[in-house]
């Protein structure tokens, strides 16, 4: 469906965050503009919580950006939605865009996203992630990650995973992309896609042969193939390299992404548990049996009850693909679409 209205999409200019907020307005039905979006510094994203926790909504957002917000930089062509009520010109003919919805992922982007929808008339404002630490009840929707533990409110709707920006074009010219350089069968198809260490994980060659030499005893007679990442550590790209695959993408040697055509093709999909966005993918799109790589870290941290939440509901070591569509049907309703 396509609503008269049109979504304004708040962007702090991370990819995955930026994604997501598409994601949520295409599951809306809603064409959207992406505005920029970024605080002066931490200290005035400290102010933010102040500011709300005061009801403050005094940011001057989109023009200029004033208040605790930098401008947009010199080069940015995208110009900011104009959401003032104008009496339009006498020879306009066509109606300006109907902004109804701000929409924001991410901490750079909850409190612009409220304040700014309180200065549209009638408009909503959804976020995805948990906006901690900022006043909840004044957003009128939130997706949020069960593995943040979420509050129970009626503006509050959980979700097992990320949200996925992708479609079956997206995965259909994927696949064809894929075929021009890898040729051969892909009925028996088993992926690895490899991410790399961070604060709750870690990634050494060792851990990653025991990994691989297991992966391998485990599908023999598939076609095993591979993918690492820009965060994948040399030493394990090396020793990826060194193995049999019947297609090897190694980062550091070509960008190309074939993950699209993994999650499409693949029988089983083999992913470092530390890869949230790609364990979302894998667990929403196509078919494969979805195995999480243990690489991380000791402790009940957020990438752990991430993985296990996944494992609960059968998406992880099974075939069970998220089904969003309730939880879109509700944030409507909550956003007045």
């Amino acid at each position: 469906m396509t609503n008269n209205g049109k979504a304004i999409v708040l962007t702090d200019g991370k990819a995955g965050h930026e994604n997501q907020s598409k994601a949520f307005a295409r599951a809306l039905g809603l064409d959207f503009q992406l505005v920029p979006v970024k605080f002066k510094s931490p200290f005035h994203k400290v102010l933010s919580y102040l500011f709300d926790a005061l009801g403050i909504r005094t940011v001057g957002l989109l023009q200029g950006m004033e208040g605790l917000f930098a401008s947009p930089p010199n080069h940015q062509t995208t110009k900011p939605p104009n959401y003032q009520t104008t009496k339009p010109p006498h020879h306009q003919t066509t109606k300006p865009p109907n902004y109804q919805t701000v929409i924001g992922t991410g901490s750079g982007t909850f409190y612009a996203a409220k304040s700014l929808a309180r200065k549209i008339p009638g408009a909503k404002c959804g976020v995805v992630l948990y906006p901690r630490g900022y006043r909840l009840s004044t957003f009128d929707c939130i997706l949020a990650p069960s593995f943040d533990n979420p509050a129970k409110l009626p503006n509050v709707i959980e979700i097992p995973a990320n949200l996925v920006a992708n479609d079956a074009d997206f995965y259909e010219r994927g696949v064809a992309a894929f075929r021009e350089r890898y040729h051969g069968e892909t009925g028996n198809l088993v992926g690895v896609i490899v991410g790399g260490p961070n604060k709750c994980s870690t990634m050494t060659a060792g851990w990653m042969k025991s990994q691989l030499d297991a992966i391998f005893a485990a599908n023999k007679g598939a076609e095993l193939v591979v993918t690492t990442s820009r965060r994948t550590p040399p030493d394990v790209e090396s020793l990826v390299d060194s193995y049999p695959w019947a297609y090897k993408l190694i980062y550091s040697k070509d960008h190309f992404n074939p993950i699209p055509a993994f999650v499409q093709l693949a029988k089983r999909l083999y992913v470092t548990a530390e890869s949230t966005g790609m364990l979302s993918e894998a667990c929403t799109f196509g078919s494969a049996e979805v195995v999480a790589l243990d690489n991380l870290r000791p402790g009940p941290h957020k990438f752990r009850r991430f993985v296990e939440s996944l494992r609960r509901g059968g998406y992880v070591d099974g075939r069970r693909k998220i089904d969003l569509s309730a939880e879109f049907a509700r944030a409507g309703k909550l956003m007045g679409l």
